[in-house]
């Protein structure tokens, strides 16, 4: 490893911050269901082998990696924006919800939180910085967006076989042809994001 996957903590922690917290979100480009985000605070200087940007990863490892974080965090919290909450905030804002209610989940709570990305969302309930890349930097931001990323898939399968004709188990929502054709054929569900399709008709 030629970089400190805890530099970031470091960094916060000599500013004075002792639980410090990273997080991540999953499923901001697909057309269907919640977006996610995670929020985990790990142990100084614990070893996770394997551990990376969960875009990285395998499905298998992963899921692997979903257990050992959860498993060895001092705190974690799994949260989501609906798609009804997407159309009505957009994505941004809904994915900062979603940020928000995992920071505000934790138990014991965060007094800092690492962000992926180049922007911090409104209304934290501890002070934050922005990160970019983090997920593939930073030690608690890239367990984040793998408790997100898993959370997400996890839910995607649940609703594959509530609705079998749309293949979400294989594309997990994101806009692949085969979603596209699903829609044609099958109409627009639910969990679909209206505003993510509100030119579909005109593709048609």
């Amino acid at each position: 490893m030629d970089f400190d996957w805890f530099e970031y903590e470091k960094r916060a922690a000599s500013s004075g911050f002792n639980l410090i917290c990273g997080v991540d979100e999953a499923g901001r480009g697909p057309l269907f269901g919640s977006v996610y985000a995670a929020a985990v605070i790990l142990p100084k200087g614990c070893e996770i082998a394997g551990l990376n940007d969960s875009k990285k990863l395998t499905e298998k490892k992963r899921e692997a990696l979903f257990d050992v974080i959860t498993d060895i965090a001092l705190s974690y919290a799994i949260a989501f924006a609906t798609a009804e909450e997407i159309d009505r905030l957009n994505i941004l804002g809904a994915t900062f919800l979603a940020m928000r209610r995992a920071i505000e989940n934790l138990s014991p709570p965060a007094d800092f939180a690492l962000i992926d990305g180049n922007r911090i969302p409104v209304d934290l309930p501890v002070p934050a910085e922005a990160t970019i890349k983090g997920d593939a930097k930073c030690a608690s931001i890239a367990a984040a967006s793998i408790l997100a990323k898993v959370s997400r898939d996890r839910e995607l399968i649940e609703l594959d076989a509530e609705y079998p004709d749309y293949g979400f188990a294989k594309h997990k929502g994101y806009p692949t042809k085969a979603h596209y054709e699903a829609i044609k054929k099958h109409g627009v569900l639910p969990e679909h994001r209206k505003s993510f399709l509100k030119n579909f008709g005109e593709k048609r």
